[in-house]
């Protein structure tokens, strides 16, 4: 008797078409593809060249915050807290949601004035931001050393998560809806038609070409090079970013906040029983690099020592690096291509990606769809660069 072979499965055949092609599985693909198939869209293929959420999803630092100086961004991240915060009963999986808040540590007027501006803001938009005095600051933090401090910015519904348990939510409740998930796939170029309307018609892969009508580079990093594929300009550029995890602290971290220097975005959070720090290189190294810097610890070491020096103690776990995806203006880039309709992109986050990750799904599935999104997300379009010129962010960590 001959024995039976195993059927294939969609997921082992790959696709000569589809109806959308999202390249990259991190949480800003993995987002789009859920709610364009909760739209009940069909034939939606995500092209990831590793796995899912091993991109810079998986080494951001888990930080979800509101605090920031510009209306769409305060309302995406606004909007991404509120689905964070019922994760776990709508997709089943428990992504270790921590809200202690986030706290910002400032030291001159200047940054005072400005984080009091945004303050007011995010109040206007019904946030529980505040500004804090130094002696205020203290008494949340004791660790932090207060000396050059002028006052802090505090919102204690910002919190902190596990990025790889969000990804796994929304690529598992994709796939449940029909949605290709092609790992270990790589884009090397694109398809074009040909006439009076230049549209994308085709992504060429390393494992073979897949027809469709409307894509979208979500690559993070990467999105620039998925870009000069597609003769599409995306002003995205890698900038390394490096992170440590101690050993348990011996000391309570359960009312901890999310503690960041802004002057010198040095940070501190609660992560299990120890502690999550991060902090730039001693020089900003803008390459695809995301090998770890022997030098590097000895410069977190001196940020602990200057600003929490009661967390000098701590001995380290385990590290990595990762990618921030940064645009000129520290701003995503949202939208559509002039130059090329069916190309969408969602990606230049500038380290605010992962935060934003479950809002930007359900606005990029509204663009794509003909909907209207819950927020006007036309700022974002990369065109600004050519005409209402940079739309800075300057809550930047």
């Amino acid at each position: 008797m001959e024995t039976p072979s195993t059927p294939s499965t969609a997921e082992d055949t790959f696709p000569t078409t589809a109806s959308v092609v999202i390249i990259g599985a991190g949480v800003m693909g993995a987002s789009i593809a859920f709610h364009l198939a909760e739209r009940g869209g069909e034939d939606i293929v995500i092209v990831e060249r590793d796995s899912p959420g091993s991109g810079s999803t998986s080494k951001a630092a888990g930080g979800v915050r509101c605090q920031f100086s510009d209306e769409v961004n305060i309302a995406l991240a606004a909007r991404g807290l509120e689905v964070l915060s019922t994760f776990e009963a709508d997709f089943g999986i428990d992504i270790g949601l921590v809200r202690n808040g986030y706290l910002f540590l400032l030291d001159s007027d200047e940054s005072a004035e400005a984080f009091a501006a945004n303050v007011a803001l995010q109040q206007r938009m019904g946030l529980d931001s505040r500004m804090l005095t130094v002696a205020e600051v203290a008494e949340l933090a004791p660790y932090v050393n207060t000396e050059g401090l002028v006052a802090g910015a505090f919102n204690p519904g910002d919190g902190h998560c596990t990025p790889e348990a969000v990804v796994s939510g929304y690529i598992s409740a994709a796939r449940e809806r029909g949605v290709r998930v092609l790992k270990s796939c790589e884009v090397t170029g694109f398809e074009v038609g040909d006439g009076a309307e230049r549209r994308v018609t085709s992504v060429v892969t390393d494992r073979g070409t897949i027809a469709c009508s409307q894509v979208v580079a979500a690559a993070g990093a990467w999105s620039g090079l998925i870009g000069e594929l597609a003769g599409v300009d995306l002003p995205v550029r890698p900038l390394r970013r490096e992170i440590m995890v101690s050993e348990p602290v011996d000391f309570d971290t359960t009312r901890m906040p999310f503690t960041i220097d802004f002057t010198t975005s040095y940070y501190v959070h609660p992560e299990g029983s120890g502690l999550l720090f991060g902090c730039p290189d001693e020089a900003d190294d803008w390459s695809f690099n995301d090998k770890r810097d022997p030098n590097w610890l000895a410069t977190l070491a001196e940020h602990i020592e200057a600003r929490t020096p009661e967390l000098a103690d701590v001995e380290a776990k385990r590290g990595w690096a990762g990618l921030y995806e940064m645009t000129p203006d520290h701003n995503a880039l949202i939208g559509e291509a002039e130059e090329l309709p069916g190309f969408y992109y969602a990606c230049g986050f500038s380290g605010h990606g992962f935060l934003m990750g479950p809002a930007v799904g359900e606005v990029v599935a509204d663009l794509m769809t003909g909907r209207e999104p819950f927020v006007d997300v036309s700022p974002m379009d990369k065109r600004r660069f050519a005409t209402t010129g940079l739309r800075k962010e300057l809550n930047v960590v």
